[in-house]
This record gives structure tokens, C-alpha cells and sequence, in this order.
């Protein structure tokens, strides 16, 4: 059962902020011509990702110096500190396929993991003026949030993943990602509607109640789902295995890949 507080976690407000501040030098980056190079795994990179990480890791480094960070960008040079039962995954700009395509939906993911589930997260979609979070037993929040936001003093509401309605699920799905395997899957299901988003907003309309399952076969990184896992999961919603089992996080001899997971609302 989740429950919920009247607002977010010392901890999360403190982790709010420091997503916020790599979300200010990321916009200000968005708002000048934008360029990428491809990197070793043919996925794009941008220097918002690059700028953006170095804020979040020195941030994290002053606020929880004792505790290790896998980054994607460091992680894809090949910087993959030892981690414990506890560790952050950070993902500085998740969605850069979204963000070089302009259409906003391109988020800023820290979470914390504590013996393989994600307990603590924030998601931040600094184009759209939108911050999610969410800590296990404390529920999850969302507030607007523009360029200069603080978290200190944002409008936090809270979260609640709904129970699809009698007709049919919304499904939302990837944007840039969609595959046959996920559109043989939802053949299969009586489908309300389909919404198509990038990143991991996906997990946050869950979370917002804006949607109710996202089923993803195709090939994600721990980094990339950990922070929107640990919102849904904080507003009641749940993600999974095709088998039913948890997903996980920390899986080293993986590479820190996921296998085929769905992501439901309650």
C-alpha cells in the first residue's frame, strides 16, 4: 500500500533542486543552435548531457559524498564506480532524440536504488514546466516548475496512478522507440487510446493518472527508467517483468540493461 505525506521529502526537495539547476544550463543550451555527436553505442550526445551530468555529480558528491553514482554519460566512457546495495542512477538528459527534434519531451532523472529498487526519484521536463518525485512510504508529487523555479517553495501536489477505465487502457508508448514486438503486444488488449511520448515522462502520465500502462520490449539502460520507476512505483502503479517479477536495478553482468518490462497504473 502507498501511502502519501502533505509534501515531498527533505531528500527529495534537496534532489528537486539539483535537477533543476542542470535543467537551467540544459534549456539555456536549447535555446542556442543545437548539435550532437554520435557516441560508441550510435546513440546521440549533446553538450546539454555532458554540462548537465557535471552539475548533477558535483551535486550529488557535496550532498551525499559516501554514496556511488552511475551516470550514463560516464557510464558510456567507460566510468562505472563499485556500488553497494545503495547507489544513485543518473540519466542527465534523457530523450536527446527529443531534444534535437525540439518537441520538449526530454527529462532530467536522478534516483536513488536501495538493494535493487528504486526508493527515491526525481523526473523533470524542463521544457514543459513539469517536475515529478517520488520516495517509497511517502507518495509521489508533481509540481509546475519554469527555468527558475525553486523547489523550496514549488506547489506540490500530490500523485495517484488510477485504475484502468471499463473500456480499454491508455497506453502510452515511445516515440522514437516503437518496435513490432510492442505492437503485436497491444493488438492483443482492448486499447482505449494510444499517447505517444518520449523519455521517461512515459512512467510520470502514469503516475499523473494521465495514462495507464506502458509496455516497453525494446532495449532501455537502468539509467533511463530508474527515476520514472521509482515516481509510479511511489504513486501506486508497479513495473514488471513479462513473468511478473520485479524489475531490478544494479544488474552489473547485464551491463546495467533491462530485459522487457511493462509499467502499470494501480
Amino acid at each position: 500500500m502507498t501511502t502519501s505525506t502533505a509534501a515531498p521529502s527533505s531528500r527529495l526537495i534537496k534532489l528537486a533542486a539539483l535537477a533543476l539547476t542542470a535543467g537551467r544550463e540544459i534549456m539555456a543550451i536549447y535555446a542556442k543552435p543545437l548539435a550532437a555527436r554520435e557516441k560508441a553505442d550510435l546513440t546521440p550526445v549533446t553538450e546539454a548531457d555532458e554540462a548537465a551530468e557535471r552539475i548533477i555529480l558535483a551535486g550529488l558528491h557535496k550532498q551525499d559524498p559516501a554514496t556511488p553514482v552511475i551516470s550514463e554519460e560516464a557510464a558510456a566512457a567507460g566510468i562505472i564506480p563499485k556500488t553497494g546495495e545503495r547507489f544513485y542512477l543518473v540519466d542527465p538528459l534523457d530523450g536527446t532524440k527529443e531534444f534535437l527534434s525540439r518537441n520538449g519531451e526530454f527529462t532530467v532523472n536522478i534516483a536513488l536504488i536501495d538493494k535493487g529498487l528504486p526508493i527515491a526519484g526525481i523526473v523533470l521536463a524542463p521544457a514543459l514546466g513539469r517536475i515529478f518525485c517520488g520516495e517509497a512510504g511517502s507518495g509521489a508529487f508533481e509540481a509546475e516548475a519554469d527555468a527558475d523555479a525553486d523547489a523550496a517553495v514549488l506547489a506540490w501536489h500530490p500523485l495517484r496512478a488510477r485504475t484502468a477505465a471499463a473500456d480499454g487502457p491508455v497506453v502510452v508508448a515511445s516515440r522514437s522507440h516503437r518496435d513490432e514486438r510492442t505492437e503485436a503486444y497491444l493488438k492483443c488488449l482492448k486499447v482505449k487510446k494510444i499517447v505517444s511520448a518520449g523519455s521517461s515522462l512515459k512512467f510520470c502520465l502514469l503516475a499523473a493518472g494521465e495514462a495507464d500502462l506502458y509496455p516497453r520490449f525494446g532495449r532501455t539502460m537502468e539509467w533511463d527508467t530508474a527515476a520514472g520507476h521509482a515516481v509510479l512505483a511511489a504513486a501506486g502503479g508497479s513495473v514488471g517483468l513479462e513473468t511478473g517479477e520485479p524489475l531490478t536495478y544494479g544488474k552489473a553482468g547485464r551491463g546495467y540493461d533491462n530485459p522487457a518490462f511493462i509499467a502499470r497504473g494501480a
